[in-house]
């Protein structure tokens, strides 16, 4: 039986069908369901030969909803189904979609996000004009639950579209790119493997591990959306375990592999720090909803990262968190004298004079 989480990058077998197919959309999903139908229509609107596309959805034995039905409907005959036999968890299911791909370019398209008009032209230009791009990608949003972008802009790369100079040193110290914005040729999948190691970061090594063998092409456009702050998810479930601490620490000492050996200590270093912040970050986030998980990323960053600045972050965190426990303490206090003088002491009073 296959491990869940693959130890070593799985092989992607080279694909020797006949089938001539520009485009893989490979949509891998796990209880998804209300968020499939924009994905799919996403894709289903973009300005493509549909002759040359492949789009599936690759289910990992969902629950909440019917997947096939939905696909069916949104669909039209445009998407094919496939559902696994039994739930293998989201990197075999990654994998599956990679080996059932056939095109020349696959785009894995996670069942929650969202692509605009004018991506795959976009993407499609970008090969065409750096045909030595092992992968490519465009800028891209990140959007809530109704679809609305999410405040903080995503930053760009690059100002103008082009192979990104030195990418992968960038992409070491942080993750710069989410699944919806990535296009890989199959090519590139079947010299270097597939997804392992981690459930959360696992893209960001992928990336990394292709810019050091590759060029990356890119454009500013925004032409992806990531969804955030769904509260499902692997990313949700391992803010709350604290496995995303775990993982992320993997996931930089892998990357170590692939950089050269004078850059290799300052990276990490920066990269860590920078990881410890993050998670100090989503320690603030679960405070009221999930003290015991929140602590646990406080924990979890000062094993990242024990630098000065890190200790001024967690401090601050504390500083916060005592000043928020006295202000509920204080409210609370308030409104149960307001309770006993509005309604509790004039009620007792009544039922003497009774």
């Amino acid at each position: 039986m296959l491990k869940r989480i693959p130890e070593q990058p799985p092989k992607i077998a080279v694909y020797n069908g006949n089938d001539v197919i520009i485009w893989s959309i490979m949509i891998p999903v796990f209880n998804c369901f209300n968020y499939l139908e924009d994905t799919l229509i996403s894709v289903l609107n973009q300005d493509y030969n549909i002759n040359l596309t492949q789009i599936e959805v690759v289910d990992d034995c969902s629950t909440d909803g019917d997947v096939e039905k939905l696909v069916n409907e949104i669909g039209q005959g445009r998407v094919r189904y496939f559902r696994q036999k039994e739930n293998v968890g989201s990197l075999r299911n990654f994998e599956t979609c990679l080996n059932r791909s056939k095109g020349k370019y696959i785009h894995l398209l996670h069942g929650d996000d969202t692509i605009e008009y004018g991506f795959y032209n976009e993407i499609e230009t970008l090969f065409n004009e750096y045909p030595e791009a092992g992968a490519a990608f465009t800028n891209f949003h990140y959007i809530n639950n109704e679809n609305s972008i999410v405040a903080v802009k995503n930053e760009s790369v690059l100002d103008y579209s082009g192979v990104i100079p030195n990418f992968v040193e960038k992409i070491a110290e942080k993750q710069l790119v989410q699944p919806p914005a990535m296009v890989v040729k199959r090519t590139t999948y079947e010299t270097l493997g597939g997804f392992f190691a981690v459930h959360f970061g696992e893209d960001w090594e992928m990336w990394t591990r292709i810019a050091s063998k590759f060029p990356i092409a890119y454009s500013p456009k925004y032409l992806a959306n990531y969804r955030v702050s769904h509260g499902v998810g692997i990313s949700h479930n391992s803010f709350r375990t604290g496995q995303n601490v775990e993982d992320i620490r993997k996931v930089i000492d892998i990357i170590q592999n692939y950089l050269p050996l004078d850059k290799r200590i300052g990276i990490k270093k920066s990269s860590s720090e920078y990881y410890a912040k993050y998670c100090i970050k989503v320690a603030n986030g679960l405070l009221l909803d999930n003290k015991e998980a929140a602590f646990r990323q406080i924990k979890g960053a000062w094993s990242m990262s024990r630098s000065f600045n890190i200790l001024l972050w967690i401090i601050r965190f504390y500083a916060m968190y005592i000043l928020r426990y006295k202000q509920i303490e204080k409210f609370w206090v308030r409104t149960k004298k307001h309770i006993m003088e509005e309604f509790l002491i004039p009620t007792m009073n009544e039922q003497k004079s009774n």
